[in-house]
């Protein structure tokens, strides 16, 4: 022994040994087990090649199966081992070091397409049998009458020494004749089978022409027919066919005998009924899966007949905590139980259950009365869900938001019904989890719009379809402008003008916010440097950009924005960035550190919404910033006079902490003129608001400043 690891061409020698012994007991051939070792092996080759293929490739499944056909392994048998010997030994000797799951999943999908070309093989070798034996046939029947002698010998030899089976009837049904291949597919003596008429074979799967079919030929309306039909063995087991019947004519042209050929089909169809549940069913859990529930959706989504149909969306909450911490594999157990407990709350007619995939399930109910029992069906889902899952010692507490659709059935496709069953469901994981939410029409036309919206940010910065407006900052002592603050739009081509609560937060959640805060800030500052060159003599105009969250941690903000005060000439005091109270209650010195550089600069740093965020008033001594911004809400009372004289007594507090730490502090929302004196009167520096100006382009502030500067 050298200790060193076998090499791969040894390793598939080694799977085709595996497989040559596991195939050649139930293989029809003269070969010895070596030889067909040997045929086996550029098979095993391919089946190598295609597992570690880059994509998929059904061919080479399909081909390989095909392959043990034209090798005379032709019973089922062997391909049911050819399919456990792949299933166990392709990845183990093949795989080498792929990624396992991926490799696992490619071997079952090769062994899909292996049943599938082995199945192709064996009807194309059956159906040339039963074209030689058909043609036999009608050469035997036109020598019936002409010289029956002479061809009875080959005849006969064809009947009996078929792999298909043969049998003769008289037009009344009477079975004259019938072949070995016939008799031992039904298990039983020749003397049983022909003892019945042909009208008896009756099963209760037979499709409602097989019958009329026969009448016709019996009938000579005519000449042949091929269906696929059920038998009735003596022990009572099914027996599947593709049987063809011919009308078999004397020399004169009348009708006179049948002539049945049948192919026993029944392991195929056992094949096929594997393939298909494996196809729509969940490997995992056992239960119907994407592909059967859309059948099933779709059938009950447009049905007729006043019926209705409801829908449970399913997800679990937490679930990728669970699979983090504990792993995949108690992931896949908890899935499995919760499969379980959802399997018992559908039982009823009309119902089943089905994972989607990852953590998400359905269930559907249909029939005339579903407004009540979805709601009844959700109930039994929330209530199976209580009972605490014990994983590996642990108990493991189960949550789960659903999102429950109704209606009736013909009005929404099935992609349209999930859509909003899945919008409804993260509607109510939102809410807080462990909840069911009824969809409602106009909350799924606003994510889908909100999700409309996203997908479009990227493009429209590209093309241009954002703009800003400028709303004026006016000092409360004079009256003068002291500058505007930048409030960004986006004009959308289908739904117009959008005010920045309709896209930043969208903004925020994809990233594209950065982009879109450096432009803004861009702009904004390029804007700011035009008012100072055509306004130098009313003095320097402030601009106000806002910050959001995301591009306070960004790490190019800094450098990003001495770049575009140095590439459009504005000193940096003429700039103020705007940070939201909540953006920074427990920030952190990293968090902090940007903002305090931008500071030492001479970029003013304002408190924006302040007193919403309930932060720590003591926590100001910390912070860079140098102005706060007081939410509306403060103000709203004094719109009329008498003003609330509680508002009164906040603001002036405020106004006097603010002061003490020698803070500027500027109101939004003022809409009266007795807000503004009352503003003025508590100390208040700076104010913006509908009063003023509303938001505007460019030139609106231009005019401002002039008008200050004359008046």
């Amino acid at each position: 022994m050298t200790g060193e690891p076998d090499g791969p061409e040894d390793r598939l020698r080694r799977f085709a040994t595996i497989w040559s012994r596991a195939v050649f007991p139930v293989t029809s051939t003269s070969l010895t087990r070596p030889e067909l070792e040997q045929q086996l092996v550029p098979l095993a080759r391919r089946l190598s090649d295609a597992l570690k293929a880059r994509t998929f490739d059904a061919p080479a499944g399909q081909a390989v199966g095909a392959a043990l056909v034209a090798a005379h392994c032709t019973d089922p048998e062997a391909l049911s081992r050819s399919l456990d010997c792949v299933d166990a030994y392709l990845v183990l000797y093949c795989g080498e070091d792929g990624p396992q799951e991926a490799l696992r999943t490619r071997s079952a999908r090769l062994q899909h397409a292996m049943a599938a070309g082995f199945a192709g093989a064996l009807r194309e070798r059956t159906l040339a049998e039963q074209e030689a034996i058909s043609q036999a046939a009608l050469n035997a029947r036109s020598t019936v009458a002409e010289a029956l002698h002479a061809s009875e010998a080959r005849f006969r030899a064809v009947f009996e020494g078929a792999a298909i089976g043969i049998g003769i009837a008289d037009l009344e049904g009477n079975i004259l004749q019938v072949n070995g291949a016939l008799l031992r597919m039904f298990g039983g003596s020749e003397q049983g089978v022909r003892g019945r008429k042909v009208p008896e074979w009756t099963h209760p799967e037979d499709a409602p022409q097989v019958w009329r079919l026969y009448e016709e030929l019996v009938r000579g309306e005519r000449e042949h027919y091929h269906v696929e039909k059920a038998f009735y063995r003596p022990d009572g087991t099914a027996l599947w066919t593709n049987l063809t019947v011919s009308l078999l004519r004397d020399a004169d042209g009348r009708p006179q005998y049948q002539l049945a050929l049948m192919e026993d089909t029944t392991e195929r169809r056992l094949l096929n009924l594997r393939l298909r549940y494996e196809a729509t069913h969940d490997a995992l859990t056992g239960l119907p899966n994407r592909t059967l529930f859309f059948e099933r959706l779709e059938k009950a989504v447009s049905a007729g007949n006043d019926q209705r149909f409801g829908l449970c969306y399913l997800d679990l909450d937490g679930f990728k905590t669970i699979n983090d911490s504990l792993g995949h594999a108690a992931g896949d157990r908890l899935l499995v139980e919760v499969a379980d407990r959802l399997q018992s709350c559908a039982t009823a007619p009309g119902e089943m259950v089905a994972r989607l995939g990852g953590d998400e399930f359905v269930a559907l109910t249909t029939g005339p009365d579903t407004e009540r029992e979805v709601d009844a069906l959700a109930d039994r889902i929330m209530n199976a869900l209580v009972t605490p899952v014990r994983i590996d010692g642990r108990e493991l507490t189960v949550r789960g938001s659903i999102g429950i659709v109704e209606g009736p059935a013909g009005e929404r496709g099935p992609a349209e019904v999930l859509r909003s069953a899945d919008i409804t469901m993260y509607r109510a994981k939102s809410a807080g989890g462990n909840r069911f939410e009824l969809a409602d029409p106009e909350a799924d036309a606003r994510a889908i719009t909100r999700h409309g919206l996203t997908t479009a940010l990227p493009a429209a910065l590209d093309r241009g379809e954002f703009f800003i407006e400028y709303q004026p900052l006016v000092h409360l002592g004079d009256g003068s402008v002291h500058g505007a603050e930048a409030l960004v739009r986006w004009l959308h081509p289908q739904h117009g003008v959008l005010g920045p609560d309709r896209f930043i937060p969208l903004a925020e959640h994809t990233g594209l916010i950065v982009p879109l805060g450096r432009w803004v800030l861009e702009q904004s500052v390029r804007q700011a440097r035009q008012w100072q060159e055509r306004h130098a003599d009313s003095g320097p105009l402030r601009i106000n950009v806002n910050l959001s969250p995301c591009q306070l941690t960004h790490p190019g903000l800094v450098q990003d924005t001495v770049d575009i005060l140095e590439r459009e000439g504005l000193d940096a005091e003429a700039l103020c960035l705007e940070v939201t109270e909540s953006a920074l209650i427990g920030a952190d010195d990293d968090l902090l550190k940007p903002l305090r550089r931008l500071a030492e600069m001479g970029v003013d740093i304002a408190l924006d919404d302040f007193g919403t965020g309930y932060s720590n008033l003591a926590n100001l001594r910390r912070l860079p910033v140098s102005i706060l911004k007081l939410d509306r809400s403060f103000t709203q009372g004094m719109q009329q006079f008498p003003a609330d004289p509680v508002d009164l007594k906040i603001v002036e507090g405020i106004v006097s902490l603010a002061h003490s730490l020698d803070l500027a502090v500027t109101v939004e929302g003022v809409e009266t003129g007795a807000q503004a004196e009352q503003l003025r009167i508590l100390g208040c520096d700076t104010a913006q608001g509908w009063y003023y100006a509303r938001p505007g382009p460019p030139e609106r502030l231009h005019e401002l400043a002039l008008v200050d500067a004359t008046g």
